[in-house]
């Protein structure tokens, strides 16, 4: 559990009132009917949630990466999975470029819709033949009269079913073949313009309640006042959200494994084989326990990397490490709660089989375990960059 003051303690409690009033039965019917959770979103967003990081000037709390570390790991803990928290995830760190590199004209328009719910943001980034490599997007650009036609193909896409705008990095000049490959990438915050924009859905392995898409761009028109910062530098400005998004995937992934193990002592507790228990078998107990020191000890990484964020301090081994720990030990305390289960943990009436299914994608996203090594390789242990 993070160190919590008064103030975050107050969050904490905040947002468990909010995710009480959603039930198992909820989360399940939202999955099975492949409908994204607008009353969660909603119940968020009138409880003043989605604002936590947003500055205090446009109807935010102006708070730090700790305060959002808190609210979602928070709402991730109560059954929701990553279903309640993916559909709130994006407003906590997505929309930092344009917080920052935003005019005082912008942020005044979208910042305040955003808190208050009205619009939902996607975030068109990936692509089919980049992937991680984002400096090779193919998405393009062109400057016409008063602002640029967009073409291209987005890929991984989250909530653009439901999204009514949309965070888009772009080419503005094609990749150097020398020379910094960075250069030239363009990041816009528009209207998600359906008759532009076709939408399709990833049928997927979990998290159905939150859709992801294959996004088809023909002749976007964005208009210049859209534009965000500079163009050119649009790569640059992403940087600035890729810590906090690494720190807080890390605690939803905790906070999906804290609440499979608490299920899985529960049912330990009560189910009796052979005249006892089977949590009084350490067969049963040690595994998790194991679960349990692993969630704690990476819990205790990203409230680190949270803290030095906030105080203005590099993190960004810390971050990776968080992300890193976080992903890999939620996931194997919901496998551990579907074995404690034992067949009844592969049916869907105790939920534990939808928790490992939806924490599994934190594992995969948004950087991969590999790359995360070489990063620390790289930056901890200043051992030559192997990628």
């Amino acid at each position: 559990m993070f160190e919590l003051n008064e103030d975050r303690r107050a969050i904490r409690d905040g947002v468990e009132a909010v995710c009480a009033k959603f039930s198992d039965s909820y989360w399940a019917e939202c999955e099975e009917q492949v409908r994204f959770p607008h009353e969660f979103h909603k119940a968020m967003a009138e409880g003043g949630w989605l604002g936590v990081t947003m500055p205090e000037e446009f109807g935010g709390a102006g708070l730090g990466v700790t305060e959002a570390a808190i609210v979602m790991h928070t709402a991730s803990s109560y059954g929701g999975g990553m279903g309640a928290a993916s559909s709130i995830h994006i407003n906590m760190f997505g929309p930092h470029p344009m917080v920052v590199h935003g005019s005082h004209e912008q942020k005044s328009r979208w910042i305040p819709r955003l808190v208050s719910g009205d619009d939902q943001v996607c975030f068109g980034v990936t692509e089919p033949d980049a992937g991680l490599d984002t400096t090779s997007i193919k998405t393009f650009a062109k400057k016409v009269d008063g602002g640029y036609l967009v073409s291209g193909r987005k890929m991984w896409t989250s909530t653009a079913q439901v999204a009514n705008k949309i965070l888009l990095l772009t080419r503005t000049e094609p990749k150097l073949v020398e020379g910094k490959s960075t250069h030239g990438m363009t990041l816009f915050y528009t209207d998600l313009d359906h008759s532009r924009i076709d939408v399709k859905r990833i049928p997927k392995h979990g998290r159905a309640s939150v859709d992801s898409n294959a996004v088809f761009i023909d002749d976007l028109f964005i208009p210049d006042e859209d534009l965000i910062g500079e163009e050119g530098k649009g790569f640059y400005y992403l940087l600035d959200g890729l810590n906090p998004e690494r720190i807080l995937v890390a605690v939803e992934a905790i906070g999906i494994g804290q609440d499979a193990l608490r299920r899985a002592a529960n049912y330990a507790r009560d189910r009796v084989v052979f005249g006892r228990p089977i949590g009084q078998n350490q067969g049963i107990q040690h595994p998790l326990a194991d679960c349990w020191v692993n969630l704690e000890s990476a819990l205790l990484m990203a409230e680190r990397a949270a803290k030095l964020y906030d105080a203005g301090e590099a993190c960004g081994a810390e971050a990776n490490a968080a992300k890193y720990l976080g992903a890999r030990a939620g996931h194997a305390a919901c496998l551990q709660a579907v074995l404690t289960h034992g067949g009844m943990g592969y049916a869907k009436e105790f939920h534990v089989e939808r928790l490992m299914r939806e924490v599994l994608v934190t594992r995969i996203g948004p950087v991969t375990e590999q790359l995360i090594l070489c990063f620390i390789a790289e930056k901890a242990l200043d051992l030559p960059k192997s990628y």
